[in-house]
């Protein structure tokens, strides 16, 4: 990758194609409107609005990025409001509280505080964020010492006020949890879940330190605007949860700590309730459970509590109090609820579904059948550890441990209703060719953990459904749906065109075909369409026939030699363009007529002759309230584009001509939204040309004149182009050698292929079963499909894995996928029982564990253009796979071996092994097998392995070393000592240069030199890097990405690189002691620096589809795609370096967090654009657009089209 962009180098724009999916947390509140139940997902950098429709489906509203990082979200509502508003806590270092504004389609911030400084610490608060249930105060507290306190109100306009933090500080004190304590409306109290650490002590015997966890609560008195710590009880030292109990007049008040095997019920004047949790019969007894999440739901006349454990089993808790007093609690049970996967956030609906937020994988949305009342289910009582046998009381407590075992169990209180697609956790990717050649590439990613563990095949697309699939008689041109009523919701009939025939099938429980439509079954059709209120139109080549409700028929028929050859038609309109060039337009009169012209009526004609042969016809939608589209576009032969006005004044004028690269195939006028919600939809007509590009233009509704060109390109096809109905308004769908689509989002436009089969036709389907759905013709074959989420840049279908991916490798000469898989703390499947639905069961309810320094590791082969697994080697001896790579080896003729490396009996801290090896596999049996050839046994951890000139280059600990193949084993031929840390990754530039990526000390630059069969570092990076992935641009740069979310491109200066013998000379002369102190003689530079916020966990340099630039594609732990686009000009480095400035000025992140600073969290931002922020310019009001627009010399039409043809360029 050459030098590009600005005269110093390398210049990148950032763009993120895909967001992050793993949840970091999750509140559910009514934020848009009153009684709207929504739900609030924080992810990572990412908030997120969702809202479940009426079929259970969970969709999102309006996803925002914050530039920061959140850290913890609570919800609050002021006493007598009916919406909720949003506190967040993130790395801003300020208390930020938003309200969601429906008409502007997004979150707004109401309060921006500062409290202390930027960035994720201990000591500045953040980390937790609990809020008075009554909406009265919050309370935002750090890990370490700070705790403020702000107390809500309104001002005169009821506008929500806060005040001055009140500090809650104690030195020295560690806090775990922190919430609202329920108290009615007394003064508002808090409870903290704190350790001392001044008073921490140390055991005598196993020197391990002492402390004592305390439950705190902090009581803001409003009278005097102070805060005072109240009461501070003990509590178990394994204390990790606190859950807020209903009080006032739903509850008792006080909170539940939650420790290990128990809760307890606390409350200042109140005894403990201590209740053991029912455990696993599959746990040790001397493990503890731990709860890890919860909700609460109240009614008007009770209200229960869910909490869910680390293994994934929900509870049901039930607070009971005395008849006569409610604030005294009587008992405290703990009953089974069911099992799912382990989460870090519940929330339950008032209309009785829970929404999971997983910690791994996809989450899940669940409908309540029952709440554990009427079955058998293991359940707990605090009852258990009271009476009067203080002997038995007392043993019990000894025990420490749950008294009722249960036994996971298929769901039988929950329905599961909805799965929120994660690839989180993402561990590695990469972007293969898996179809034909020419078709777009897949990017292969590894996902997940455990036993939900899965491959992924993602592909660039929206997920279609397909609802029915049946084949027709012969290979159809063109398909429509109509209704038989204007006023009907749902369409009536499917009319299908064959070259000499058309087939009419009728809608309802089943499609079938019919003959009483009145439509002329013996001619091919060009359209059939709704007129007025009630009959069918139907223009095919002969002529118009128009068939009413009653029967009765009219016929239209063209001159004699001149048959139409395009035709398009409306609700209230016709127009045809006949052989020859001449356009005919009716419209439909008062009487119900479809009329061309009054003979009597003085105003112009409709008919226009062109002089040149029409390629296509397109008549708009009839705008509500409006007798007519105003429009028509008629494209012709000539590679121009005409719209003629059909106002009656100037019927048939033509008000703007479009020249074009190429002949017009097809076209479609779409109204759609852009910007804010409210705003009138824009005309735009869609040009779909010969050579497979969709061009797009703007028309003014006014004076019908196009502007605002833009391109797309689709395929190697001619473009047709179909409106269809998306997303509740216009979209168009534009077929090629791919299908997209074209609708509108949010107040954006999206242009996104279909993870479909090629169609040749389509247009809307709407019935009971599916509202706004597609019917397509896809060769002989007639389909029904759904489009399942609109705004998803990507769809993804997985192959279930055994075990937690590691890494994988491509076998180029079949094609096959090699994935290495192991766990730790797991039996293997030999050690485990087999049962029927065994996977099934440890996917939903985990598996079991099998103790430290044990591991489960397998080796798959798989086949990923069938999607499935051909082989699974299961290793034994307590190996635990690490790394792989597809290695031709020089010895055996240039073959293709697979060569594994493993450890045995790992443990993790401190890191320590028995021994590694490294296994040889060879491709068996039709490439389906592996069979092994021979194992080496290395000494330490063979964590990189590359091919490298017919020979295996292996990172083995912090020695880098060359093998070649033996016939027992492997043969050691060269080998580096000395490197910093472990070797994390290889990469081969050429047969004389390796480079080195250290797990904690950043790129080392190794020469081979092959006369004296030596390794010597000649160079390194400048600064020290906690390398998670990289990849090699070109001959001397590289780019790198850190756990802490940073990516980089370093570079060798030139004439570093190219004196690299003479810097290995010097290298190799100066003492060891020297490198370890100062590392190597030569330094890279790094060019590029930018922080994603997610930790990254692969890169590569690669063009993502045909028409594509060459891109750095990466990928994060949290599941986000995204890539960096060199700029190749300096006027774009320069136009978008100011537009980034004045967007800065204009729109603020979310969260507080300054964009220049969070790009900066690290490192400074160094020639690299944010092409996410830049996007926020779309979402500007038009004033502040154009004042932008203005100072940059620019329309903002020009900037907004220079970032989709950035965006086109990448994807």
């Amino acid at each position: 990758m050459a030098n590009l962009g600005s005269a110093g180098g390398l210049h990148m724009y950032a763009l993120t194609l895909q967001r992050a999916s793993g949840v970091t947390g999750a509140v559910f509140g009514n934020f848009s409107a009153p009684r709207q139940q929504e739900i609030a997902v924080a992810r990572g950098k990412i908030l997120e609005l969702c809202r479940p429709d009426d079929n259970g489906k969970v969709l999102t509203v309006v996803a925002s990025e914050v530039f920061g990082t959140i850290r913890s979200i609570a919800t609050f509502r002021l006493t007598g409001g009916n919406r909720d508003y949003l506190v967040v806590g993130s790395d801003s270092g300020r208390i930020v509280i938003l309200e969601f504004v429906a008409d502007k389609g997004g979150w707004e911030r109401v309060h921006c505080e500062t409290f202390g400084k930027s960035g994720v610490r201990r000591i500045v608060p953040g980390q937790y964020v609990a809020t008075d249930p009554r909406g009265r105060a919050v309370m935002v507290g750090a890990v370490e010492k700070q705790k403020l306190v702000y107390i809500l109100n309104r001002d005169s306009a009821a506008r929500l006020t806060i005040s001055s933090p009140l500090e809650a500080h104690k030195s020295a004190s560690l806090t775990f949890a922190l919430v609202g304590v329920d108290v009615g409306f007394e003064n508002p109290i808090f409870a903290a879940l704190e350790v001392d650490m001044d008073e921490v002590e140390t055991d005598p015997d196993t020197h391990e330190p002492l402390f004592e966890k305390v439950l705190t609560f902090y009581e803001l008195d409003l009278g005097l605007n102070h805060v005072v710590r109240k009461w501070s009880d003990a509590v178990d030292p394994t204390a990790n949860l606190l859950v807020a109990v209903p009080g006032g007049a739903d509850g008792p008040g006080g909170v539940l700590v939650c420790a290990e095997n128990f809760i307890v019920y606390k409350n200042h004047g109140h005894a403990d309730k201590r209740c053991p949790l029912p455990r696993r019969k599959d746990l040790p007894p001397e493990q503890g459970l731990l709860l890890v999440a919860s909700a609460v739901h109240r009614q008007r006349d009770l209200f229960f509590i869910v909490v869910q454990s680390e293994a994934g089993d929900l509870y049901k808790v039930t607070v009971q109090t005395d008849g006569e007093d409610k604030d005294a609690v009587s008992e405290v049970k703990v009953r089974y609820l069911d099992s799912v996967p382990t989460c870090v956030a519940l929330c339950i609906l008032r209309s009785g579904f829970l929404f999971c937020a997983s910690e791994f994988g996809n989450s899940g949305f669940y409908q309540f059948q029952g709440v554990g009342e009427d079955d058998e289910s293991p359940s707990c009582s605090s009852l258990t550890f009271e009476g009067g046998d203080e002997a038995a009381a007392a043993a019990a407590r000894a025990r420490r441990g749950a008294v009722v075992e249960l036994e996971p169990r298929p769901l039988r209180n929950l329905l599961h209703v909805d799965d929120i697609d994660s690839l989180c956790p993402m561990i590695d990717a990469k972007l293969l060719e898996l179809g034909e050649r020419g078709a777009p590439p897949s990017l292969v990613s590894l996902c997940g953990r455990s036993a939900r563990s899965t491959l992924r095949v993602v592909q660039h697309g929206l997920s279609v459904s397909d609802l029915a699939v049946s084949e027709l008689p012969g290979n159809p041109n063109a398909v429509w749906t109509v209704k038989k009523r204007k006023s009907d919701q749902f369409d009536a009939y499917i009319v299908v065109s064959f070259v000499n025939a058309t087939l009419v099938l009728s809608i309802g429980e089943t499609v079938e075909e019919v003959s009483d439509s009145g439509l002329k079954p013996d001619t091919p059709t060009l359209v059939v369409a709704l007129l007025g209120e009630d009959s069918l139109v139907q223009v095919y080549p002969a002529g118009i026939y128009h068939v009413r409700a009653d029967g009765r028929a009219s016929e239209w028929r063209p001159p004699r030699g001149k048959p139409i050859v395009q035709a398009s038609a409306n609700n209230r309109q016709v127009a045809v363009g006949l052989q020859g060039g001449e356009v005919v337009y009716f419209e439909l009169d008062e009487t119900g007529t479809l009329a061309e012209l009054d003979k009597k009526d003085p105003r112009p004609s409709r008919r226009r002759d062109l002089g040149l042969e029409v390629s296509c016809l397109e008549l708009g939608r009839v705008p509500d309230g409006r007798a007519r589209s105003r429009f028509l576009a008629v494209g012709g032969l000539d590679s121009t584009i005409r719209i003629l006005s059909l106002d009656p004044d100037e019927c048939m004028n033509v008000l703007a001509v479009l020249a074009l690269p190429a002949q017009a195939e097809s076209a479609a006028l779409a109204s759609l939204q852009l910007g804010r919600p409210g705003t009138p939809p824009a005309l735009f007509l869609c040009i779909g040309l010969s050579n497979g590009v969709m061009l797009r233009a703007r028309i003014d509704q006014r004076s019908g004149q196009l502007s605002d060109t833009r391109t797309r390109f689709l395929g190697g096809k001619p473009a047709r182009l179909f409106r269809t109905s998306l997303g509740g308004g216009d979209g168009v769908l534009a077929l090629s050698s791919r299908s997209w689509v074209l609708y509108s989002l949010a107040g954006a436009l999206h242009t996104t292929p279909l993870s479909y089969v090629p169609l040749d036709a389509g247009a809307s389907f709407a019935s009971e079963h599916c509202p706004e759905g597609l019917v397509a013709i896809a060769g002989n074959t007639l389909r029904i499909v759904s489009v399942d989420r609109l705004g998803d840049a990507f769809t993804s279908e997985a192959v279930p894995l055994r075990y937690t991916p590691r890494r994988m490798a491509h076998h180029s000469v079949s094609g096959h996928v090699v994935v290495i898989e192991s766990d730790h703390n797991a039996l293997s499947a030999d050690e485990k029982e087999e049962e029927a639905d065994g996977m099934l069961m440890e996917a939903c309810v985990g598996v079991p564990r099998g103790g430290a320094g044990k591991w489960a590791s397998a080796i798959r082969v798989l086949d990923l253009a069938a999607r499935r697994t051909l082989s699974v080697i299961e290793l034994a001896e307590n190996e635990a796979a690490v790394s792989v790579a597809a290695v031709p080896l020089r010895e055996r003729g240039g073959e293709t071996f697979i060569v594994v490396g493993t450890v045995k009996d790992m443990t993790l801290h401190p890191r320590t092994l028995t021994c590694g090896y490294l296994h040889v596999y060879q491709f068996a049996e039709g490439n389906t097998q592996l069979n092994l050839v021979h194992k080496t046994q290395v000494e330490d951890v063979p964590a990189a392995i590359a091919p490298f000139g017919g020979r295996v280059l292996v990172g083995v600990g912090s020695g880098l070393r060359i093998y070649e193949m033996g016939a027992k084993k492997l043969l050691r031929k060269a080998e580096l000592k000395g490197l910093p840390t472990m070797v994390q990754s290889l990469h081969v530039i050429s047969s004389q240069r390796i480079v080195v990526g250290d797990l904690s000390e950043s790129f080392h630059f190794v020469h081979y030199k092959r006369a004296d069969n030596t390794l010597t570092v000649f160079a390194d990076d400048i600064a020290p890097r906690w390398l998670t992935a990289a990849c090699p641009l070109d001959a001397h740069s590289l780019a790198g990405a850190d756990k802490f979310g940073n990516i980089f491109v370093c570079r060798l200066p030139r004439e570093v690189s190219d004196d690299a013998d003479d810097a290995a000379l010097m290298a190799a002369s100066a003492g060891r002691d020297d490198l370890a102190l100062n590392g190597a003689p030569s330094k890279a530079e790094e060019v590029v620096q930018f922080h994603v916020g997610e930790t990254v966990t692969s890169l590569q340099k690669v063009s993502l589809g045909p028409g594509c630039a060459e891109v750095i594609l990466y990928t994060t732990l949290f599941g986000g795609i995204g890539a960096l686009l060199p700029l190749t000009s300096r006027e774009d480095v320069e136009l978008l370096t100011a537009l980034e400035m004045h967007v800065r000025q204009e729109a603020p992140p979310l969260c507080g967090r300054e964009q220049l600073f969070f790009r900066s969290a690290y490192f400074p931002v160094k020639a690299c654009v944010d092409g996410d922020y830049l996007t926020l310019f779309n979402s500007l009001p038009a004033a502040e657009q154009k004042t932008i627009a203005d100072d940059l010399d620019r329309t903002p039409a020009e900037i907004s089209k220079k970032l989709e043809e950035l965006a086109a360029r990448i994807l």
